[in-house]
């Protein structure tokens, strides 16, 4: 079991936003809400030169990568954070019934391993993959793929739950049956639900036996 963190196990978005106003304010640059929106699951590399253009130079994108996950962990550490509906409960479920599991994001090592403290997820993952352990970010495969080898399994054995389009795309790109968690952006997915509460009980059972049957 493969899981996206930011928006499938945990709404983290104000803090993200909070953190990418505060942060690109502080470098003279005015972000609407809308812009971060529609960089909502996307690596800082991706999203600073969007917003940058030229001036986005190596040694910038950096600094201000390094500066927002700081803030956006403050904000997180201070504030706490809850699990959204049904995934402290699904996580536990898979744990008892042997299911490997690990979080996936696009978010920074350090921030994933801070959700997963604070959520209280630690235990029942396996392996924490980051930005810094792929080459490329979502809707490429790879933190998928690198999620896969380290639990053990074939793509085809996995299962992906997704908040976001370009997750869905990296899911499916990487040969793994997904879930969409949401009303926007997940209309590819295998499975469907508006919030993981929603799932029924055989649902990731069943997508991987569906995925082993077409290989």
């Amino acid at each position: 079991m493969l899981w996206d963190l930011d928006g499938t196990l945990a709404d983290s978005r104000e803090f993200h936003w909070r953190a990418w106003r505060d942060t690109m304010a502080g470098a003279g640059v005015t972000i609407t809400e809308a812009q971060f929106s529609a960089s909502f699951g996307q690596r800082n590399d991706a999203i600073i030169p969007a917003w940058l253009g030229a001036r986005a130079t190596p040694a910038v994108i950096r600094h201000l990568g390094d500066a927002k996950e700081a803030l956006y962990r403050e904000f997180v550490t201070r504030d706490g954070i809850a699990p959204l509906p049904g995934a402290a409960d699904w996580v536990r479920e898979l744990d008892a019934a042997g299911w490997r599991q690990a979080i996936a994001s696009s978010a920074p090592r350090a921030n994933v391993e801070l959700m997963a403290r604070v959520l209280g997820f630690s235990a029942f993952m396996t392996a924490l993959i980051g930005a810094e352990d792929v080459r490329h970010g979502k809707p490429a495969p790879d933190v998928f793929l690198a999620a896969a080898a380290a639990v053990g399994a074939s793509p085809q054995q996995c299962v992906v739950v997704e908040d976001a389009a370009a997750g869905v795309e990296a899911a499916h790109r990487g040969g793994m049956a997904c879930v969409g968690v949401g009303d926007i952006g997940v209309e590819a997915a295998d499975v469907r639900v508006t919030s993981l509460d929603r799932l029924p009980p055989d649902v990731f059972e069943t997508l991987v036996a569906t995925s082993s049957r077409r290989t």
